[in-house]
């Protein structure tokens, strides 16, 4: 990224993927989802933990989520899957008020868009203190349990909300997911994981892909930094 204050001026939704996005890749969130959903798999198809963890990995790679995979290959039940993967501890992570001082300060509608459940995106809003900056969640049941990068949940999205795109960036940890978003004209905010974090749908500091506008560490330090039609009206 050079030196110059990134241009989003002609930006006026804002959209928010959750993990690994609003709380950094190194918050032992979605380790504790992993393994609960390793749990579910075992009990679900009756294997031991080794091979369970293959078929979870495997639905993960092939079909976007775990979840897909299961619904695609097995009988399942979406939304005790959903609740039993999401029962987490949230205090892992700390309260965000700069992150919501510069959240507030954007301007236009403000959503987020996760392939997780609400209920588990309000426990993570709640505590990092962001439940009051966001008009809506859109979550995978919303989405027809079409999970990000599928372009069908992408399109149930944008309907929803009636997103003019052109005027929309999104916020991703996801690469894959990332490049959906560019495909439909979105302007593309990857937060690149942590160093050690990383795996194939993210990427470490110092990837930039193709399909990705900006390339960011952090955020929280990239709002601060962002050019917007409310800073350079004050300017004007």
């Amino acid at each position: 990224m050079s030196s110059q204050r990134p241009d989003l001026t002609h930006i006026d939704h804002w959209v928010f993927d959750l993990d690994h996005t609003l709380y950094p890749s190194d918050a032992a969130i979605m380790v504790q989802i992993d393994k609960r959903m390793t749990q579910y798999v075992m009990k679900l198809l009756d294997l031991p933990r080794d091979k369970a963890r293959e078929v979870q990995k495997t639905y993960w790679h092939d079909y976007g989520t775990t979840l897909s995979g299961l619904m695609e290959n097995h009988s399942v039940d979406m939304h005790d899957f959903l609740d039993f993967v999401h029962d987490v501890d949230a205090s892992v992570i700390d309260p965000d008020p700069l992150l919501a001082e510069r959240i507030a300060a954007l301007p236009g509608r403000r959503l987020v868009y996760t392939n997780g459940s609400v209920g588990h995106a309000e426990n993570i809003l709640g505590r990092l203190g962001l439940t009051h900056l966001f008009e809506d969640i859109f979550d995978v049941a919303a989405s027809g349990f079409t999970p990000k990068p599928q372009r069908a949940g992408f399109d149930r999205f944008a309907e929803r909300f009636n997103l003019p795109v052109k005027q929309s960036v999104m916020f991703e940890d996801s690469v894959r997911n990332l490049k959906t978003a560019h495909e439909m004209g979105f302007t593309t905010v990857l937060i690149q994981a942590k160093d050690g974090e990383h795996n194939h749908d993210s990427v470490p500091p110092g990837v930039h892909p193709d399909h990705v506008h900006y390339a960011v560490e952090c955020l929280r330090t990239f709002l601060g930094d962002i050019e917007t039609a409310e800073t350079k009206e004050r300017k004007a």
